[in-house]
């Protein structure tokens, strides 16, 4: 009986003749398919590959699972049934924005025990953020905060503050000290 095998993470650009070529050495291939997307025409990134004797398709396993191909690492495994796969993914061009959900029959939804409780719904999360906010009353004015020089009258015993009047007296004295203390 034939087997089947999935062959990923293949180069887009792939053909079917370097895929027979890489996966010969192995056995002949009795059939190969590599998928294109239906809206774009480009290879989808996989293959499936068939070899008639189950021996074979052990060692292409064997061989080429995780081993480079044109620079990307393959995966080679057994491909599964298709029944075994699950629910086929719609294709965006099926789906259409005139559609009208099931409501008749909605999807069951399983919750996942991995986890807490399902988060509320956005339009309620702010309401407890609103709801501290407005505990917590108005807000004053802003503080002043006063950085660098203060420029305003100064106090009577500011030994640095220099008036013009005072200035030329101190200064005649000083040169007086000066002189006294050189001699």
């Amino acid at each position: 009986m034939a087997i089947r095998l999935f062959v990923g993470n293949l180069p887009h650009n792939v053909t079917e003749a370097e895929l027979r070529e890489h996966f010969s050495t192995v056995g002949p291939l009795s059939y190969i398919s590599i998928p294109t997307d239906r809206e774009t025409g480009r290879q989808r990134g996989f293959a499936f590959l068939e070899f008639k004797v189950s021996a074979q398709a052990d060692e292409a396993i064997r061989c080429f699972d995780n081993k480079p191909f044109k620079g990307n690492s393959l995966t080679v495994k057994e491909a599964r049934p298709r029944d075994d796969r699950g629910p086929a993914r719609p294709s965006s061009s099926r789906l259409s924005s005139t559609a009208e959900p099931d409501t008749a029959n909605p999807p069951a939804h399983k919750p996942n025990p991995n986890f807490g409780a399902d988060a509320a719904p956005h339009r309620s999360r702010n309401k407890a953020k609103d709801r501290f906010n407005s505990e917590r009353g108005p807000k004053g004015p802003m503080r002043e905060v006063v950085r660098g020089q203060f420029f305003g009258e100064p106090d009577d015993d500011d030994d640095d503050y220099d008036d013009v009047e005072t200035s030329e007296e101190k200064m005649a004295g000083r040169d007086n000290d000066l002189d006294e203390g050189n001699t």
